[in-house]
């Protein structure tokens, strides 16, 4: 089948390579001019998103790529000695096959294990859907069997389909911000945490800067997600005398340096798909950016949905299933999304104290506990662990790429 693919980022590229690999005709298209390089944040790889990017042949890439952060320390606001710990088995309890990259090197691996089999078109997006033709912002008009949304929270093809969709705003906000690579250190996160907000910044050392990350509690503020002013606006009166530190950060605020900001909003639709339509990764079912493991997510959803296509007599049977195989992580994950919002930016002073020392407290355990201690719940901690990876058994699986 011929089969379009909107968006570049994460899901769109695992999708293509898998759907690829499965005999069939791919097209990505991608509204930004090139791959996109927005200075984000870094995101998790857990267990079963790793197993597919071996399959993929691109898993030691994404190791060597890793962010490396070992060690964090936080200081409460108010107070002046750091809360420090270890990251290292913070991830360990985590999963058992855990990476840290930043999003923009994931993004890069993946377009680089498809740019020679798969069509991709940057500087372009789809601007309307016929019965068997789609239709460019550029003009041109081709014909395509299905057309897949992997374009994100923001999605140009749910809009085009599916219009308004349910969404659930977790009363938090993040932001990104590039500063300079001396404003962090490689392989340490170091912050200022106090109720209802928290700033931090961290580098890796193959980064040619360092990155500020900002969370904070509010309610829904007015804004669009293309007006930069108006979130840099946002940001600067959230953080307002947080600390000295945090007004540094804030001072690149001022300049051209990358930046992103968005609300943590949950989609809560549970039909990703109409007609000769589907939507996967965070086009279709977002648990919250930076909280509920929606990288992970991504891939093994782009990854059971070519499988299912490969295997499913018709894309209607395929889209079906591939829904229902979906569901049950995708609410498990909402559900932990809620959670982590709620402990990792608490609203109260002793919110912000039993944080801080329940991460140096955890740490303290000797790293032979950590791990079993975590196993014992499968639906916390270890939920993004816990996903399995079936063996679809098509010509093609698990060969890696040329």
């Amino acid at each position: 089948m011929r089969i379009l693919v909107s968006g570049a980022s994460i899901a769109g590229p695992v999708l293509a390579w898998w759907l690829t690999r499965y005999g069939h005709e791919v097209t990505v298209v991608e509204r930004s001019p090139v791959l996109r390089k927005t200075g984000g944040h870094a995101v998790d790889l857990f267990r079963p998103a790793m197993t597919i990017s071996e399959r993929m042949g691109v898993a030691s890439r994404i190791e060597s790529r890793a962010t490396g952060t070992e060690r964090l320390s936080f200081l409460r606001e108010g107070t002046r000695r750091p809360i420090t710990a270890d990251a290292t088995k913070l991830f360990a309890a985590t999963s058992d096959r855990h990476v840290e990259i930043m999003r923009d090197d994931l993004s890069e691996i993946y377009y680089d294990a498809t740019r020679a089999d798969v069509e991709y078109l940057f500087g372009d997006s789809i601007a309307a859907l016929g019965e068997d033709l789609v239709t460019f912002d550029s003009g041109t008009t081709r014909p395509f069997d299905l057309v897949i949304g992997a374009d994100g929270l923001h999605s140009n093809v749910r809009r085009l389909v599916f219009g308004e969709v349910a969404k659930t705003f977790t009363g938090a906000y993040l932001a990104v911000l590039s500063v300079p690579r001396e404003a962090g250190v490689p392989g340490a996160m170091t912050g200022h945490v106090g109720p209802g907000r928290s700033a931090a910044v961290y580098g890796a050392r193959h980064l040619g800067d360092a990155r500020a990350v900002f969370l904070f509690r509010s309610p829904e503020l007015e804004y669009h997600h293309r007006d930069v002013a108006r979130q840099k606006q946002l940001l600067r009166a959230a953080f307002a005398g947080l600390h000295p530190q945090v007004d540094e950060w804030m001072s690149y605020l001022d300049t051209d340096r990358a930046f992103y900001f968005d609300s943590i909003t949950q989609l809560r639709e549970d039909t990703w798909s109409r007609g000769r339509v589907a939507l996967v990764g965070d086009a279709a079912y977002c648990p919250g950016p930076a909280i509920g493991g929606s990288t992970s997510l991504a891939v093994v959803g782009a990854y059971v949905l070519a499988g299912q296509l490969a295997t499913s007599p018709d894309h209607a049977t395929a889209f079906t299933r591939y829904e229902d195989e979906m569901r049950e992580p995708v609410h498990a994950s909402r559900a932990f999304a809620l959670g982590v919002a709620k402990t990792l930016i608490p609203s109260t002073r002793l919110g912000v104290w039993a944080l801080t020392r329940g991460m140096q407290v955890a740490t303290s355990l000797p790293s032979w506990l950590v791990r079993p201690l975590a196993k014992l719940n499968s639906t916390g901690v270890r939920l993004h662990d816990s996903m399995p990876v079936r063996d679809y058994g098509c010509q093609g699986a698990g060969v890696p790429a040329p």
